[in-house]
């Protein structure tokens, strides 16, 4: 074995007896947030720390090889001057209630302000959530204002066919007591299998049951507005919204397996026709790649369909993702109602969504949904009728004028084209 050099000594925090007297107690669900007390995940000042786990997901470890590079300075503080929301959002009767948000911390945007108290006395408490504005440019947009679906209005659309949103990025913050309560397991379980199944990645999840937030290294989610963020919480403004789900080859590639893209697009479309009528738009993006599954097994389940006997066929759409990746979906649509709960949503009157998960978790969550929008038949591309027969099969909303899924026979003869076609 190479010999390599130690580093110098290390402190770990792992340990119950390592519990230092700065650490803040959180106290999840308090309505005052300095009750509530601040997520401090920062590793400038371990002693200050109460939580599991580090900032910006998965890329804490860019983070830290820019630290062992040299590149970035380990105690460093971000200045927040001029970094604030460009709108406000809440405080929400949502944002202190533990059964409603869990995996996210409804006073992340805004850490500045409302948790001065303790910047100002040394805490280094970073934001989990960034709130700014942007303009989109989208080519099926310029395609509906081509087909007269869409007309420029100039706030929402503009003459350039650029989109006006308000946008925000929202990191994952878990309360486990929380997370484990809408699992329905309990949280010495739930954090032993955490630890277990990330290779052991963070002991302090099984020796430090003190800590009861943890910052997964998973990815972020965002949002976006169409209209004025604050009509999200007014239910008697309509409210069209699209809860996405991470789809690179589609979403980006433009990939015709599936109809990630499309339905995206069309949320997005509608959106843009809610909020010029008055209403507001709301699409949020998780990364949940490969229903949560990963690209890699999302390729590899491409392979195996394609080369089974018979060729890619509805029938054995779901049994092939089961056959590699040992379970059909890992998105698990519990957590996804508390982004909409963050911004307070009551009501939404147009749901573009057929999915039987979020449709049963949002509603669950107590948000009232009034319509259900499915994609329409035209944007579905051909190698995707595999894909969308299935899922209608499997218990997909299927707007009562159309046509439902057939038997097993009938899905069988729903084929996809050849791997080398």
């Amino acid at each position: 074995m190479e010999n390599f050099k130690k580093s110098s000594h290390v402190v770990l925090t792992s340990h119950y007896k390592q519990i230092f007297k700065k650490s803040i107690e959180i106290k999840w669900g308090a309505k005052n947030p300095l009750e509530r007390g601040p997520v401090v995940g920062t590793i400038s000042e371990k002693e200050n720390r109460n939580a599991i786990g580090t900032h910006s997901g998965s890329y804490t470890v860019y983070r830290a090889l820019s630290i062992a590079s040299g590149q970035y300075e380990r105690d460093h503080k971000p200045d927040l001057k001029n970094t604030d929301m460009t709108t406000e959002v809440g405080p929400f009767d949502s944002w202190s209630d533990p059964r409603k948000i869990v995996s996210l911390d409804p006073w992340g945007a805004s850490v500045s302000k409302t948790f001065d108290p303790y910047i100002s006395k040394g805490y280094n408490i970073a934001p989990t959530i960034a709130v700014t504005q942007a303009h989109l440019q989208i080519p099926e947009i310029g395609e509906a204002i081509e087909k007269g679906r869409l007309k420029p209005d100039g706030k929402i659309l503009l003459p350039s066919n650029d989109i006006k949103v308000t946008k925000a990025a929202i990191e994952p913050v878990w309360y486990l007591p929380g997370i484990a309560e809408r699992f329905g397991v309990e949280e010495g379980e739930l954090r032993k299998v955490l630890f277990e199944e990330t290779g052991g990645m963070f002991p302090e999840l099984v020796t430090r049951p003190d800590l009861k937030i943890l910052l997964p290294p998973i990815g972020s989610s965002t949002a976006y507005i169409f209209g004025n963020p604050k009509d999200l919480s007014d239910p008697n403004v309509t409210l069209t919204c699209r809860v996405h789900d991470e789809c690179n080859g589609s979403d980006v590639f433009g990939s015709d397996i599936c109809t990630c893209r499309p339905y995206l697009t069309h949320g997005i479309e509608e959106s843009v026709k809610t909020a010029q009528n008055g209403g507001v738009g709301l699409i949020v993006y998780f990364r949940k790649e490969g229903r949560a599954l990963g690209e890699v097994t999302k390729f590899l389940v491409y392979n195996a369909r394609k080369r089974q006997s018979g060729g890619d066929s509805a029938s054995n759409y779901f049994y092939r993702t089961e056959c590699v990746a040992g379970v059909v979906d890992a998105r698990f649509q519990e957590f996804m109602p508390d982004v909409l709960h963050w911004f307070g949503i009551k009501k939404i009157h147009n749901l573009i969504s057929m999915s039987d998960m979020k449709y049963d978790a949002i509603v669950n969550s107590g948000i009232e949904v009034s319509q259900r929008v499915s994609i329409p038949d035209e944007l579905v591309p051909d190698d995707a009728r595999v894909e969308i027969e299935a899922k209608k099969a499997a218990g997909y909303y299927v707007p009562e004028e159309s046509e439902g899924p057939g038997d097993i026979k009938e899905l069988d003869k729903v084929k996809g084209r050849d791997l080398d076609d």
